[in-house]
């Protein structure tokens, strides 16, 4: 099929595309059972299931993994002896929606607005699964390689069900050319795949100065408060340039790839002009090269109901990205290491460690990168660049290692605009549209080892 008739077959499709998305949107499938009912996740993955399905995959199930989650898993064959093997990836479970308030259209009910189809997992990860059954219900049944499929229902969450999974079950995914569809283009039309990922590492860290609260004006001064020490170690933790500056990480390294333009990304982040973007290397540098920690909350008294006490007790979860060439339990130890040094006034400190997983950097110079990259310029009329992630997804280090030699290629339907894990997330219907096209041709045209 010609590229001109796929982009046909694809665009009759968007009406639908747009249907199974506010399906799939209207299902509040966070993988957090203290938020929502698990019940959500169960329908999102009955609905994958089902959808597949209809498209020829008919062992299609759902597997439990380790952390309780279902992942679907299914296969398809496809041409004759010897085709190669493709693993299409992606995950149904999605981000709470954080502040209801802050968002212009309600989270979890599809709604254009400017041309966006705005609502929680449109873009992240939900408009990557529509993106795929747009793609092979354009081809039908001109398809001449193996799928494999499996949609996850944890990514989010960050508790590695399907990392556990994929090992002891890796017959199961076994391909030539892996495509993880839960990353992004460059822009909107400018397309790109995904070559290197920073890892992450989670604590939560505690801090005790005293058995209980005390009167600030009879106390305060000589008793410590465990507040401010917390916040003297978080101070700690970058320097005046804003650089990450954990002990015994390297914070000077830099990116080869494709910059990222300075005031692009201020527009992409709302960074406004008169604040200063952090660090001392370039934007690519700070995303993609070095590593960087986020506060992701703190328990301690609230502003309102506060009284006039030392607060004996508080607590900070923590983020850490690490950038490619370094170890998660590397990382682990360092963070762990300095937040124990940093602690001042003979505080009681415990470090509690919550999650972690691998950076990736992906080798380009196979077939399957050579065929998604003549696909893009095929669909989008633009040469496809390549791009790090700041974003984790530990799955592909596991995905490299279970299959040394299979390629992994990191794509899909996000880009900056999308705010993915932001009130008020959205996708551009076009880079569905546009996605669901290179994707076709990429299965028409990838041979494996004879491309």
């Amino acid at each position: 099929m010609t590229a001109a008739g796929l982009g046909a077959r694809v665009r009759a499709q968007m009406p639908r595309a747009r249907s199974d998305l506010a399906d799939l949107v209207a299902m509040r499938s966070v993988a957090d059972a203290r938020q929502f009912p698990p019940e959500e996740c169960s329908r999102a993955a009955r609905w994958v299931l089902e959808a597949f399905r209809e498209l020829g995959f008919a062992d299609v199930a759902l597997h439990d993994t380790p952390d309780g989650s279902q992942a679907v898993i299914g296969s398809r064959p496809g041409g004759g002896p010897g085709a190669p093997t493709v693993l299409l990836y992606a995950h149904y479970d999605v981000q709470p929606p954080l502040d209801d308030a802050a968002w212009r259209t309600p989270p979890f009910e599809l709604t254009e607005v400017g041309g966006r189809w705005f609502g929680r997992g449109a873009a992240d990860c939900k408009g990557n699964i529509v993106m795929l059954l747009t793609a092979l219900r354009a081809l039908g049944g001109d398809v001449p390689v193996n799928l494999r499929l499996v949609v996850e229902g944890s990514e989010e969450q960050g508790t590695g069900g399907l990392e556990d999974f994929l090992p002891r079950n890796a017959d199961l995914l076994r391909a030539d050319a892996i495509l993880v569809c839960d990353t992004g283009n460059a822009a909107v039309g400018r397309p790109a795949a995904t070559v290197s990922l920073r890892g992450m590492v989670n604590v939560v860290v505690d801090v005790e100065a005293l058995p209980s609260e005390l009167h600030s004006g009879m106390f305060g001064g000589p008793a410590p408060d465990a507040l401010a020490a917390l916040l003297a170690m978080l101070a700690s933790l970058r320097d005046a340039d804003g650089d990450t500056t954990v002990l015994g990480l390297d914070h000077t390294q830099t990116w080869p790839g494709a910059p990222y333009d300075p005031d692009a990304f201020r527009r992409d982040a709302g960074v406004a002009p008169a604040e200063s973007l952090l660090g001392s290397g370039t934007v690519s540098d700070m995303l993609w090269a070095r590593p960087a920690l986020t506060v992701l909350g703190i328990d301690c008294p609230p502003v309102v109901g506060s009284s006039a006490s030392i607060v004996p007790r508080a607590s900070a979860r923590l983020n850490l990205r690490i950038p490619p060439g370094t170890a998660p339990d590397q990382a682990e130890t360092a963070l762990t290491e300095h937040l124990h040094k940093a602690a001042p006034w003979g505080v009681r400190v415990a470090v509690r460690p919550e999650s972690k997983g691998a950076p990736f950097r992906a080798a380009t110079d196979g077939p399957a990168y050579a065929a998604m990259a003549a696909a893009m310029r095929e669909a989008f009329g633009h040469d496809m660049v390549l791009l790090g992630q700041g974003g984790s997804i530990p799955l592909c280090t596991v995905f490299a290692e279970t299959y040394p030699d299979a390629e992994v290629v990191l794509m899909g339907v996000e880009e900056p605009l999308a705010l993915i894990h932001a009130p008020n997330e959205s996708v551009d219907p076009h880079e569905i549209e546009r996605l669901a096209v290179a994707v076709g041709l990429f299965l028409q045209d990838y041979r494996g080892g004879a491309a």
